[in-house]
């Protein structure tokens, strides 16, 4: 199934929420308007058409005599030529035996109709048996059918001035779908540029919301980047319970399909389930898992790990850590730890730093971003978990505030539910439109 697909499935919570609040806002002093069955609801932008250069009128003085035309003598009077016998008119006849086809057949006095076997000219209509239509219909119509099928009932939609009343209730919710003020007023700003005094519908809101959310989003979708350094390392950071261990184990499995070799450093060495949970997602996937017992030095062990890997001549090797809050300073600088004891074995080192973040958290994102960035110099986000929130829309604060490459977005916990971040497939999710 297509990111999009499940995109729109299990994003219907921010997707509802938008567009129950954009139904109530346009609904809120709107007018209704009658379409057409096939004029679309959108309306579309109009064009601007450059005049045309003037041009000097014509100079009526120089016209040409006009050719002297053939005008047919009055007195002389063309012969008719022999006008075709017509048979006098008969009535129809009595059912029985079909009647003899005449010389010459009338053709159809309306395109379209039915041709009976042998019609007399001028005769009123006959029905044929076996047809539920007579033979012929008065009045030009283009047929029953057509009469049925090329008539729609109009519909109607409700269209509202764009005014600052609008605008306000647009960016309150915006803000309440944690887009964030900041970016719900440059977003607000931008749909009334051109637009304010003119009336929209809310699917033409939606389109006009879900195009600005693509242009924020279009320059951080990139994807995880691979360098030539064998073996690369990839550092997975995030607070508790933020999909760090499952998103690895789907990395994992989408690098080895890649014909990538893969080695997994089970870095949480606090929480004994992590490491067994790491060791199903590698199994899943294919891929060795190194631990150590519990309650180990996770630095010590990150740096085992680059040994058995360099040694091994692997193409990744992703350490898995212990979820942490941003505001514990203590646990802050234990993976500060781990970064500088990785960069005595590769000063480069660690060449990707993936911020795991959790899409129920709504605004803490924020925070967990500004945090890990100044203790793990965070080079990309993963968000995980945008099928279970109405809050999708701080992915787009992020992007607007911090301009991190979002890499992947997890929409749930199969091994193949993460996916590359597509921006026009988001938005459209996001504001429900379609694809």
């Amino acid at each position: 199934m297509a990111l999009f697909s499940k995109l729109k499935q299990r994003l219907f919570r921010s997707s509802s929420k938008l567009e129950q609040g954009l139904d109530a806002i346009v609904g809120d002093g709107g007018e209704v308007e009658e379409l057409a069955a096939d004029q679309p609801e959108t309306e579309p932008q109009p064009q601007e058409v450059p005049p045309a250069p003037a041009e000097p009128a014509p100079d009526p003085e120089p016209t040409p005599a006009p050719e002297p035309e053939q005008v047919p003598e009055p007195e002389t009077v063309p012969t008719p030529e022999p006008q075709p016998v017509t048979p006098e008119p008969r009535r129809a006849p009595e059912p029985g035996p079909a009647p003899q086809p005449v010389p010459e057949r009338p053709r159809p006095s309306e395109p379209g109709q039915p041709m009976p076997a042998d019609p007399a000219p001028q005769s009123p209509p006959v029905e044929m048996p076996g047809l539920d239509v007579p033979a012929e219909i008065p009045g030009g119509n283009p047929g029953l059918l057509g009469r049925i099928l090329g008539r729609q009932a109009p519909r109607t939609v409700t269209r509202r001035v764009l005014d600052d009343d609008m605008l306000e209730q647009i960016e309150e919710l915006l803000i309440s779908a944690d887009m964030g003020v900041d970016t719900a007023l440059r977003v607000t700003a931008n749909l009334a540029e051109g637009r304010f005094g003119k009336k929209l519908s809310t699917e033409e809101i939606k389109r006009l919301l879900a195009a600005e959310i693509t242009r924020i989003m279009d320059p951080v979708a990139k994807p995880l980047p691979l360098y030539p350094k064998r073996p690369q390392v990839v550092l997975v950071v995030g607070v508790n319970g933020s999909g760090k261990t499952t998103t690895i184990g789907k990395l994992a499995s989408q690098f080895k399909a890649a014909g990538k070799t893969v080695v997994i450093a089970a870095g949480d060495t606090f929480r004994a389930a992590a490491v067994e949970q790491l060791q199903v997602w590698g199994d899943r996937a294919g891929v060795p898992v190194l631990t150590a017992p519990e309650g180990s030095d996770p630095a010590s062990l990150a740096f085992d790990a680059m040994t058995k890997a360099q040694e091994d001549g692997a193409d990744l090797l992703m350490i898995d850590t212990a979820g942490r809050l941003q505001n514990r300073a203590d646990l802050m600088e234990e993976l500060a730890k781990i970064v500088r004891v990785i960069r005595k074995k590769d000063e480069t080192a660690p060449h990707t730093t993936l911020l795991v973040l959790d899409a129920t958290t709504g605004q803490n994102a924020l925070s967990q971003v500004e945090i890990f960035k100044k203790i793990s110099d965070v080079s990309g986000l993963v968000m995980t978990k945008l099928d279970g929130t109405a809050k999708g829309g701080v992915l787009v604060a992020l992007a607007d505030k911090f301009g991190l490459p979002i890499h992947a977005i997890g929409v749930g916990e199969q091994i193949d539910d993460l996916a590359p971040f597509d921006p026009a497939d988001f938005a459209a999710a996001l504001t429900g439109l379609d694809s």
